[in-house]
């Protein structure tokens, strides 16, 4: 009876456990990130801050694993995690109340740390012990059975938890409902280890000899310190990757889960592909297809670097996805025994954790712009050049002329195109949280000095250096702009209040009059530090005007109604866009603020994403009337192209003739998209 209650467990229990967990444990990953995102500015780095914490967690949850497994008596193992379980109960649900919502003076990294430790921390910690610590009940359970593809196993819940997120939770269910049904799944499964703990209490054939598979020796040393290396090594690099390429797609796009998602999907499946059994690793076609991904990446940037949003993803992703399965396919090799099993799990996390370290904390204090990405591919082609050159001599015995031909050319081809990104032709760029910000002189056909500031690869305003032009509006805020033409022709000419989301270079100072009063919402204090310092926007504006350091939708959330006459929507990193910016409640938020006949000034230049459809049809909900106004780039005037909508209730003012004429018409086949909330976006709706 006692050996049939075993099999059930181990057969059907066991295994729904790994899988259980390892949903639940992937599943909450973007569901806390997107909770927090709003509250730090959209910015990529969230993600990467909490992908920090997943990963050290993780690491701790194997620590506890491996200890657990190692020095406490078999018959308590799972008393103890099953209880510890039931506990962790007492913290849901999970998400964070409003007041935790940051002020302007917290250290957001540490603050993101902080606020996961505290509200995710021991339940994380727990599911993450999972995966070592059931596999290694299982080869006690069932002697002479290998427990490694559970943890194919568990990646294939981790992939399932991801995909089904973005497609099917995050479009259906409102974050606290998403809460609160993670902490009834999360209760579900601290049951489902009871039967497990009872198991593993009654198991009276778990002796060593019987747990060890065939060819195990219980008299095994640990591994020598190079397997050990590598063991650290190997996942190291992968997750620095994985970071470093979704923080590349991110800065161009959007932070949303779907960009989270493809990547970390693909990553798993390089572990259920490695992990499931040997015939998926084939060492040398992996090598080629890795080399000949980074080569093809170093093409395209040689080719022009401003590429097409959809060949950055499928490279990018293509390459971290043949990088990561060399990355796991050594890994696996280098498998131990069952013996060392939690060992072995403990350094892969530990190595997933360092990498997560050097992408999020060490980076952003060694590199002034995002060096991981460059230098990660050329170690990546070095990892993928041993493979396949081992793999050429164990197969033909020697190396080809035709390949190591075609190698060394891959090879020059990749190192022109990834030293190109150490080239840099600023005068100054600092990297922070929020982004790489840089300082540069542009080169004009007149001679002019013209300096501007970049975040990422893209400009956020300049300024003539010559004092007679030393006040004109340029660039996305020249006067014919949608922007200019909204300050020119305000019904209240006299005494406007003007609220700007996005400082840049402060460009729109330039338009302030004495009896003015400005309002800049910045999020981002080296944009600040920069404007002041490079532009004299600032410094020569004729109106009263202050600056609010913080992410400006929380600070207009806070502040009493500021009545403006015009509200400047300008707060893009890069081509990214905060979307939070952009939901039905950020415009609620703007309504309050806004006078009676007051006007929203939208700015929806972006390479990539074609936003008039979202932000129409949000402006239509709330009863706004909207004109489109573009502006085409002139290299004479050094006027960049921009694309405002002007949204206001003011018919009058949306009437004027000058407004009338700048206007471009939508056309016939412009249809409105349903608007976005902060529960959701959908980003492939407005993918050009």
């Amino acid at each position: 009876m006692a050996n049939n209650k075993n099999n059930l467990v181990y057969a059907w229990i066991l295994p729904l456990a790994v899988l259980w967990s390892a949903f639940l444990l992937f599943q909450v990953q973007p569901l806390i990130s997107k909770t927090i995102l709003p509250w730090f500015g959209g910015s990529p780095t969230v993600w990467t801050t909490c992908m920090l914490f997943f990963q050290v967690v993780l690491f701790a949850g194997y620590l506890y694993a491996h200890l657990l497994a190692t020095y406490v008596p078999k018959r308590w193992q799972g008393i103890i995690h099953a209880g510890l379980m039931i506990a962790a109960l007492l913290l849901m649900p999970i998400s964070p109340g409003d007041d935790w919502k940051p002020t302007a003076d917290v250290w957001p990294p540490g603050y993101i740390l902080l606020l996961l430790v505290t509200h995710l921390g021991l339940p994380y910690f727990l599911l993450a012990a999972n995966g070592p610590l059931l596999q290694h009940w299982f080869s006690q359970l069932a002697p002479g059975k290998t427990p490694y593809r559970l943890y194919a196993l568990s990646n294939i819940g981790s992939l399932a938890a991801l995909l089904t997120y973005p497609f099917l939770v995050e479009p259906n269910w409102t974050l606290p409902t998403q809460s609160g049904a993670w902490g009834w799944g999360y209760a579900g499964f601290a049951l489902l280890l009871i039967p497990i703990a009872i198991a593993i209490v009654r198991n009276q054939a778990g002796t060593q000899e019987a747990c060890e598979l065939p060819g195990d020796s219980l008299d095994e040393a640990v591994p020598g310190w190079k397997t050990l290396a590598a063991w650290l090594a190997l996942p190291a690099f992968a997750c620095v990757m994985l970071l470093a390429t979704t923080n590349h797609v991110c800065q161009d796009m959007a932070v949303v889960p779907f960009l989270w998602v493809v990547p970390l999907s693909l990553y798993l499946l390089t572990f259920i592909f490695c992990f499931d059994g040997e015939g998926w690793y084939r060492r040398g076609w992996l090598g080629w297809m890795a080399i000949g991904s980074i080569v093809l990446i170093s093409v395209l940037e040689l080719l022009g670097g401003m590429l097409d949003i959809g060949w950055v993803a499928v490279s990018y992703f293509g390459a971290m996805f043949f990088v990561c399965m060399i990355c796991h396919g050594e890994l696996v090799r280098l498998k131990p025994s069952t013996r060392h099993l939690t060992l072995y799990y403990l350094m892969i996390a530990g190595g997933g954790a360092l990498g997560g370290m050097f992408v999020s904390l060490v980076c952003p204090l060694i590199f002034s712009q995002y060096y991981e990405m460059p230098l990660s591919l050329i170690v990546a082609f070095a990892l993928a050049l041993c493979v396949t050159v081992s793999s050429l001599e164990k197969r033909l015995g020697s190396i080809p002329l035709w390949s190591m031909g075609l190698l060394f050319c891959g090879m020059l081809a990749m190192l022109s195109g990834q030293l190109r990104s150490f080239q840099s032709h600023y005068l100054e760029s600092q990297r922070n949280f929020y982004g790489v910000l840089s300082i540069g002189e542009v080169p004009t056909n007149d001679g002019q000095s013209i300096l501007a500031m970049y975040h990422g690869r893209i400009m956020h305003g300049f300024q003539y250096q010559a004092e007679a032009k030393r006040g004109e509006p340029t660039s996305y805020y020249a006067r014919n702009t949608g922007v200019g033409l909204a300050l020119a022709r305000l019904p209240k000419q006299d005494g406007k209040r003007v609220g700007v989301v996005g400082l840049g270079a402060g460009t729109l100072a330039a338009y302030a009059r004495e009896g003015d009063y400005y309002r800049f919402y910045e999020i981002n204090d080296d944009v600040i530090e920069m404007a002041n310092e490079h532009f004299t926007f600032l410094q020569d504006c004729q109106a009263e005007h202050d600056l609010v350091l913080g992410d400006a939708r929380l600070s207009l959330e806070r502040e009493p109604d500021q009545q403006f006459d015009l509200l400047v929507l300008d707060a893009f990193s890069g081509d990214a866009i905060p979307t939070h910016l952009l939901t039905r409640e950020a415009f609620r938020i703007y309504q309050r603020h806004l006078a009676e006949g007051g006007v929203l000034a939208i700015h929806v230049s972006n390479k990539h994403l074609d936003l008039r459809p979202v932000v129409l049809g949000t402006c239509d909900e709330f009863d706004l009337e909207t004109l489109y106004i573009t502006t085409a780039p002139d290299a004479a005037t050094q006027q960049t192209g921009s694309q405002w909508i002007i949204a206001s209730k003011n018919h009058q003012f949306l009437s004027d003739d000058t407004m009338q004429s700048a206007a471009t018409n939508l056309g016939p086949h412009m249809v409105y998209a349903k608007p976005w909330t902060d529960n959701f976006s959908n980003l492939l709706e407005v993918l050009r």
